[in-house]
């Protein structure tokens, strides 16, 4: 069995090969080395590596097929980089986008990950449930706050990967991403963060948005879900949920969890969230387990006492 990584160096894309790698398959990873990260951990895997800009379509043309599974993972992430240049973010998603779904052939199956971003406006609306399944009103509240130019370009790929599958003939499986986590995912999201400031002993301990709420999946079960969902071919043609739905938890409770297991008492100093951000996030994960049996396996405790032992020992990523 052959796996195609688009955009594998990176964070979900490193755990994703490691697992593939595992499973006995033949890994190729493609990346232009922009955010994913060329380094020990991805040097000490038994995969294949080709350095590419998947934004222009003359490298499609040297990209070999007869994959039995091909995800696409390149994309630009992450609020802060999101709100620096959301252009960037616009053009970069799309482009990669729209030039796999030209180069992809009849009878391939392929992985978009896309997230939960794209309903985001509807939770604070009021107008979307929360646990959120599948089957809700996708709304972007303001089409000109640069933070919604990430969920514009994922909601753009969900439409043109289910479209298209059908009219070319090929297997499209849309995954949701729910505040995925765990190490070697870089130092702006928030578990990294907090974990980062936790060891240099920041105190007081800021928490922006210690009020809101989310359901943290660490990167082990997303993987878990995104390969069972590839051997599902029911899957196909679907856009499905991808987290934990049993631990959801306060912001200020998690910046507890993340200074015990740091060994530090530094008093929380609680601060607005910033703009744009969802009160409350919790995934569905209804359509998730019926069609793979899927059930998260890493509770939070766990996952974040490995994510602060890979950032103390790592320090800030590069």
């Amino acid at each position: 069995m052959r796996a195609l990584l688009l955009g594998g160096a990176g964070f979900i894309g490193l755990h994703l090969a490691r697992r593939l790698v595992a499973d006995g398959y033949e890994v190729t990873i493609v990346d232009d080395f922009s955010r994913g990260r060329s380094d020990s951990d991805l040097g000490a895997l038994d995969v294949n590596v080709i350095s590419g800009d998947l934004t222009d379509p003359a490298f499609y043309a040297g990209l070999e097929h007869g994959w039995d599974q091909i995800y696409l993972l390149a994309a630009v992430v992450g609020v802060r980089n999101v709100e620096k240049d959301p252009a960037r973010v616009v053009r970069v998603n799309t482009l990669v986008a729209m030039h796999l779904l030209d180069w992809i052939e009849p009878g391939e199956r392929v992985f978009f990950a896309s997230t939960s971003e794209v309903y985001a406006g509807g939770v604070d609306a009021g107008i979307v449930p929360v646990p959120t399944p599948e089957k809700i009103p996708t709304m972007i509240s303001d089409i000109t706050a640069p933070r919604f130019a990430y969920a514009a370009s994922k909601l753009l790929g969900e439409a043109a990967f289910i479209h298209t599958a059908r009219a070319k003939g090929f297997d499209a499986v849309v995954g949701r991403f729910h505040n995925v986590y765990g190490p070697r995912m870089g130092a702006d999201h928030v578990i990294p963060e907090m974990s980062l400031r936790a060891r240099s002993g920041e105190d007081p301990f800021r928490v922006p948005g210690a009020d809101q709420f989310r359901a943290f999946c660490h990167v082990d079960d997303a993987v878990e879900a995104m390969v069972r969902l590839m051997a599902t071919p029911e899957a196909a043609g679907q856009i499905v949920h991808i987290g934990n739905d049993r631990e959801e938890t306060n912001i200020g409770d998690l910046a507890k969890l993340v200074l015990r297991v740091s060994g530090t008492t530094a008093a929380i100093s609680p601060s607005s969230a910033p703009p744009g951000s969802v009160r409350r996030r919790c995934p569905d994960l209804s359509k998730l387990r019926e069609l793979t049996g899927y059930e998260p396996s890493v509770t939070l405790e766990e996952g974040v006492r490995t994510t602060y032992a890979w950032y103390a020992e790592h320090g800030r990523p590069a």
